[in-house]
């Protein structure tokens, strides 16, 4: 029996034991004349390599009960996960004192980017990336080819992206959040018909704009009586954001769902499973 089988077989004999080997990293980040060091939570789960990975990019409020579950259900799937820590570095502590622009946290995606293609565990083809909100936004302009050429080293590029709830109603409206000329990577959003950043059609008039090219790699969901960020396990709360109400700012609850978590859990490991190969 190999390695490989022996370490699969006894992930069958022991189900409620971790399924992945936890690392902390940290990603020389440069740009802009500016060099900083991101944090990063990189989770190996025991099987077969070269292995597909996706990049796990946090919300406004930084990490927290998100990034751990749906890198629970992709490494189960088989995938080496990297959810990085935004703030950390930035001595950010709350989400008044976040940067100016989401743009100026690109750089730190695409060097999770980087860091991963050049493991020898990793499939430098088979890198995906998802984010929840503020994550979110950097998982949908990732996906274009001005961020990939600004920010990516050479060739590189993320091979599959997947937002939720990335405020839909902000692209191709709001300087800086443009979404189109895309690298031809699929595109999987979901978002919450009950989110008050956004519309309940907002993703879908954004899909409906785009460029038939665009348009063909762009799939979503909305999901009926989900909040934003439905995924949180964390107390319910109100966040008071100026972003939200396309704009106009005010309240937005923010309430956990566990039908239509398990539902974009399951849709997420689908997705990168279809698009980057299912690794059992």
């Amino acid at each position: 029996m190999t390695r490989d089988n022996h370490a699969d077989a006894y992930q069958r004999s022991f189900p409620d034991r971790v399924k992945a080997k936890t690392s902390f990293v940290a990603l020389a980040v440069s740009h802009d004349g500016k060099v900083w060091h991101t944090g990063g939570a990189l989770r190996e789960p025991a099987s077969a390599t070269p292995r597909a990975a996706v990049v796990f990019v946090h919300g406004s409020g930084g990490v927290d009960s998100r990034g751990q579950c749906y890198a629970n259900a992709l490494n189960e799937a088989g995938f080496v996960t990297l959810e990085i820590d935004l703030w950390a570095a930035r001595g950010v502590t709350s989400p008044q004192e976040r940067p100016k622009t989401i743009t100026e946290t690109l750089p730190d995606a695409f060097a999770a980017l980087d860091f991963l293609v050049r493991r020898r565990d990793v499939d430098p083809t088979r890198v995906g990336i998802m984010g929840t909100s503020w994550g979110g936004i950097v998982s949908m302009l990732s996906a274009t080819e001005t961020a990939r050429n600004v920010f990516a080293k050479g060739a590189q590029k993320f091979a599959a992206h997947a937002p939720l709830y990335p405020a839909c109603w902000t692209y191709n409206h709001v300087p800086g959040f443009e979404f189109r000329a895309l690298t031809g990577a699929p595109v999987f959003i979901q978002t919450g018909a009950d989110d008050l950043y956004d519309d309940p059609d907002s993703c879908e008039r954004l899909v409906e704009s785009l460029a038939p090219s665009d348009r063909a790699v762009v799939t979503f969901a909305t999901y009926p009586g989900a909040t934003h960020a439905w995924d949180r396990r964390e107390p319910d709360l109100i966040a008071n954001d100026p972003f939200a109400h396309k704009g106009s700012g005010g309240e937005v609850p923010f309430r956990y769902n566990a039908e239509i978590t398990r539902i974009s859990t399951e849709a997420i490991v689908e997705f990168f499973s279809r698009m980057l190969g299912r690794e059992k």
